[in-house]
């Protein structure tokens, strides 16, 4: 059932991602090409300034989940109707707390940059973009958490990648027949506050839960030690475009152009990562029903499966990225003049420091299961630390890519430091198979680099060749990484065979689900 269950949301995730991906990288070069450089990287300032607001979340959301596997395991109605209902009113008051933080965005966010937009432009560009993060967290949220943590996470994903669809669709139409800024961005809020609210009603029919019951506020008491982790991957996601930002405003050296040269790249490395990241919808829910009934055995054994599945995809895929992201880009931004986006340099570290951000992801996953958030919340402020400070220091001399370093140096401290701690207190084994996994995937890497320069270098100039050229390149990288993970890895890679066999065979066997009495 676990299985069944996991690879449904790995299966709707992956299609979200990719969809994301496909819709990311469309929206940004359409309102680039209608509005320029300049407004395309004041919406991003835009959109993470008011992230900023998801810090008062103090790491609700993974605390909720590992609060969640044990009633929803035991089927506890009571327990789960109490807990859902604490999580609701909280991220309610954050959302109130987001509606005071919005107005105020609103009237000084237009100050960073009067240099490019009067007040009013950027002033009602905020509220826009605002609306639909402020619906999220009011209606939207606490049934986000309670699917994943039932391993229903597929449903979530399904809304959402009608939405994303949606909202290209709309987004495309606006520009199409002239269409300011606002309006194009007024519809995209419209599609993101109608998602919650059509979320919220589903859960609402389906798990029918006591809308009397007692409030267990003591499910999230441990949230104070979930915001390090919440902090950090804050941090991992907003830190570099909010210092490109203020600083394009305390430098000419950096201009607010700049924030879309890093989101052009992002765009494309960030969805590489959230591809390896779908590995994870559904596992650490399985994981958290197996730390709550006590299966260690089946615990380690799925553990390693789940890394050497991991490591492999992360490989591949960014090896494949440092390889094919310039050429890409350059295709991406062709006749677009009003800034410079072939940055060599920034590219490498920008995707090497994801690379390292998506190989600690079957470690954070565990850890996060285990409700093990006080333990290594000190790690996840050494993160944020280093990240910040390196960044700021590295920004001015270096633009983009000094805040990249700073981002890669925090990741490489954070990953080491949850594989041993991962290791040593939850799976209990050696961290020499972390290690391991690092040395022989790091050597595959340079492997497929190699192989691929003994392949014709890439001269096309459109998105057909490029094409051609990357399954190429994935075709080399995938051969080598994996060939060199079995050799080293057999046991891991047995134990998958046998996981995909039993799967089948259940599936084929016609055999359903058990359903909780109240999902």
């Amino acid at each position: 059932m676990r299985s069944r269950k996991s690879a449904r949301n790995v299966i709707t995730s992956l299609l979200l991602q990719l969809t994301t991906i496909i819709c990311g990288l469309v929206v940004p070069r359409a309102i680039i090409g209608a509005f320029g450089s300049a407004v395309n990287g004041t919406i991003y300032s835009i959109t993470q300034f008011l992230s900023y607001i998801v810090l008062l979340e103090a790491g609700v959301g993974g605390v909720v989940r590992a609060a969640l596997y044990g009633p929803l395991a035991a089927g506890d109605k009571g327990a789960v109707s109490s807990i859902v209902k604490a999580t609701d009113r909280f991220f309610k008051s954050v959302a109130l707390i987001f509606a005071a933080y919005l107005a105020l965005t609103a009237c000084f966010f237009p100050f960073l940059v009067s240099n490019e937009f009067d007040w009013l432009f950027t002033f009602f560009l905020v509220l826009i973009i605002g609306s639909g993060t402020f619906a999220q967290y009011y209606f939207g949220l606490t049934c986000q958490v309670l699917l994943h943590a039932d391993q229903k996470s597929y449903i979530s994903s399904a809304l959402q990648i009608v939405t994303t669809l949606l909202n290209t669709l709309l987004v495309l139409a606006f520009i199409h027949f002239g269409a300011s800024i606002h309006i194009v961005r007024f519809g995209t809020s419209f599609v993101f506050i109608l998602r919650p609210l059509i979320l919220r009603g589903y859960v609402g029919r389906k798990y029918k839960l006591d809308k009397k019951a007692k409030p267990d506020n003591d499910a999230i008491s441990q949230r104070w030690d979930g915001l390090g982790h919440h902090i950090a991957f804050f941090l991992h996601t907003n830190t570099d475009i909010a210092l490109l930002t203020v600083f394009s405003r305390l430098t000419s050296r950096i201009g607010i152009s700049e924030v879309s040269v890093y989101t052009v790249y992002y765009s494309v490395v960030i969805g590489v990562e959230k591809i390896v990241s779908t590995l994870s919808s559904g596992i650490e829910a399985a994981f958290g029903n197996m730390i709550a009934k006590g299966e260690d055995e089946a615990l380690r054994r799925n553990f390693g499966i789940y890394e050497f599945v991991s490591f492999v995809a992360t490989t591949v895929l960014f090896t494949c990225a440092g390889l094919l992201v310039l050429p890409f880009v350059s295709i991406y931004t062709r006749n677009i003049t009003d800034a410079d986006y072939f940055r060599p340099a920034f590219a490498f570290v920008l995707t090497l420091a994801e690379a390292v951000f998506c190989l600690r992801i079957p470690y954070n996953s565990v850890t996060l299961a285990a409700g093990h958030f006080k333990q290594t919340r000190n790690g996840a402020f050494a993160e944020a630390f280093i990240n910040i400070a390196l960044s700021c220091a590295l920004v001015v001399p270096f633009g983009i890519t000094g805040v990249a370093v700073g981002t890669l140096a925090a990741m490489c401290f954070r990953t080491v430091q949850y594989a041993l701690y991962t290791s040593k207190n939850i799976v209990k084994r050696t961290p020499v198979y972390f290690c391991l996994r690092l040395a022989v995937n790091a050597a595959a890497s340079v492997l497929s680099i190699a192989a691929v320069t003994l392949m014709p270098p890439f001269f096309g100039d459109s998105y057909f060749h490029w094409f051609l050229y990357a399954a190429a390149v994935f075709t080399v990288s995938g051969t080598v990484v994996t060939a060199l993970n079995i050799l080293f890895f057999r046991g891991d890679f047995s134990n998958l065979l046998k996981l995909i066999k039993n799967t089948i065979k259940r599936n084929n066997g016609g055999q359903h689900e058990k359903k909780l009495p109240f999902a």
